[in-house]
């Protein structure tokens, strides 16, 4: 039966780039407990403007409010240190 060729070794040791957002990293202070909050408080006001939407038979434009403070709160979480 016949051999398949071995793959050459990639290399995966670490670069400047990783290096340097490593460095960054641990050299920014945390987030600041009013950024959580606002956070938290959108996605969370989000979630009740979509369930109340449906609860309370509201217009379609609650539904995408609630998704867009959703948006903006899940976009906040990337920031997040």
């Amino acid at each position: 039966m016949p051999e398949s060729k071995r793959r050459k070794p990639r290399n995966t040791g670490p670069t400047k780039s990783r290096d340097l957002s490593r460095q960054d990293a641990k050299t920014q202070p945390p987030s600041p407990t009013w950024y959580v909050v606002t956070m938290t408080a959108l996605m969370a006001i989000g979630v009740v403007m979509v369930v109340a939407r449906f609860v309370f038979s509201m217009d379609q434009w609650v539904t995408l409010a609630g998704l867009g403070l959703i948006a903006v709160g899940f976009l906040m979480t990337t920031n997040y240190r």
